[in-house]
């Protein structure tokens, strides 16, 4: 059993990094860090509180990684699971759910209570309707580039993967603001505040000085920019995480990463995430009501260093930059301020035009190669794209892509941003003829 505490001690008092493994495990081991409180290291985690009339769990890993969990589970105890409440409905924190209900069957246990917030049920409804949709983004976001190889991602032909678990498990108790929860002697406080998700509960137990966060910490930068999923609250992340504060919790427990103790390192923990959170929101604020473009609030919006250096704060996962992207998104809508782009000319005519311009297809990807030689690997991404654009079925022009954006993939730190250009470099290696899979080790 590792001594969970302690490592995350060690990383938060020398600020020391080992890379997104040391920090993000995922074991499905289990570790006693209270006396009743337990963390499987999972993805998500699953933290369990004995209380004297069962276990209260919060979230169930995924459908995949259930069974494992349960069996770490019952080697800490075998009492009858109470309670399960959902921190929000993304499939890696409710998709174990069928597992331990056919678990309590089997036992011959009562059914577990099952707690959500109310917008838990229209997400799955929503994952229901667009299934295909977060299949394929996730294939992308994740670095799956050999799905696109094999024509997973919605090819001719092809059935795209189920996104989520075989069947969605509603919640039987919903709330929308806040509910207290007793089990036994053990009292739940279940607050919901929009962050990551808009059906997000955090949950303070006061026997415990202790605090479930879910996904509202995470141990990477805050994931509230994802450039391919739903609308994310920076501002009402960074409000949920100070209301932490004023509990003055001694134990923190997240969904992903390392459980904290003492009050002093969770009040620093929570205060830095908070105040990224809030020095972005106010740098495009600022922007956007000086009347500036998307595109020049993205490349003048900046963290201080001190910050991004934490080892809970490394944009590995997401970034700055998207977060500016969602917030713009949230407070000023889609139109970015670039008049050309509110009904634009489509993207294959407008490349043909500027390749016409330039001496062609070949031209674009010329230049593309020399900027990308150049350190200009923003604007080389560019001329790559025009270029394919231009000329769909040019071999050497996929080629140039494929060079150009399996380049920029190994400049970038984030996951998300690793994933999306390591599935346009695997798209046009294949188109290309190139036998590599780039992105399955992104």
């Amino acid at each position: 059993m590792a001594d969970l505490l302690a490592l995350s001690a060690n990383y938060i008092d020398k600020d020391i990094f080992e890379g997104p493994g040391s920090v993000n495990r995922v074991t499905t081991e289990l570790s006693e860090v209270a006396d009743g409180i337990s963390v499987i290291e999972s993805f998500s985690h699953v933290v369990s509180f004995k209380t004297g009339d069962g276990l209260v769990l919060f979230d169930t890993s995924l459908a995949d990684l259930a069974e494992q969990v349960m069996k770490s589970l019952r080697g800490w105890s075998d009492e009858r699971i109470h309670t399960v409440a959902y921190t929000h409905g993304h499939i890696d924190h409710v998709g174990g759910m069928g597992y331990i209900v056919g678990d309590a069957e089997n036992r011959g246990d009562p059914r577990p209570r099952l707690v959500g917030h109310e917008n838990v049920s229209p997400r799955f409804d929503r994952y229901e309707l667009t299934n295909g949709y977060n299949s394929i983004i996730n294939m992308r976001q994740f670095a799956r580039a050999k799905s696109l190889a094999k024509g997973m991602a919605g090819a001719p032909g092809e059935a795209t993967p189920r996104f989520g678990p075989p069947h969605f498990v509603h919640p039987d108790v919903e709330f929308s603001d806040r509910m207290a929860l007793r089990v036994a002697d053990t009292e739940f406080v279940l607050h919901h505040d929009k962050g990551e998700t808009d059906d997000h509960l955090w949950a303070w137990i006061p026997q415990h000085k202790a605090i479930c966060t879910g996904d509202l910490v995470i141990w990477v930068f805050p994931n509230a920019g994802n450039p391919q999923k739903v609308q994310r609250f920076p501002r009402e992340w960074a409000r949920a995480l100070r209301q932490m504060m004023a509990y003055e919790p001694e134990l923190l427990l997240p969904a992903h990463g390392l459980p904290i103790a003492g009050k002093d390192r969770i009040r620093t923990v929570l205060d830095d995430m908070a105040t990224a959170l809030e020095t972005l929101l106010e740098q495009t604020l600022t922007m956007m009501n000086d009347g500036a473009r998307l595109n020049d609030i993205v490349h003048a919006v900046k963290l201080p260093q001190r910050l991004l250096d934490k080892p809970y704060l490394r944009p590995t996962y997401d970034e700055p930059e998207f977060i500016v992207n969602n917030i713009w998104r949230l407070y000023g809508g889609w139109y970015n301020g670039n008049p050309a782009a509110l009904k634009p000319a489509k993207d294959s005519a407008l490349a043909a035009e500027l390749a016409a311009l330039a001496g062609g297809a070949g031209a674009l990807s010329r230049r593309a190669q020399e900027l990308v030689d150049q350190g200009e690997i923003r604007l080389a991404c560019h001329l790559a794209e025009l270029a394919v654009q231009a000329a769909p079925e040019d071999r050497a022009a996929h080629a140039v892509r494929a060079e150009v954006y399996g380049a920029r993939r190994k400049t970038e730190l984030s996951l998300m941003s690793r994933g999306i250009y390591g599935w346009a470099e695997a798209e046009s290696a294949a188109k290309a003829g190139i036998n590599e899979d780039p992105g399955e080790t992104a």
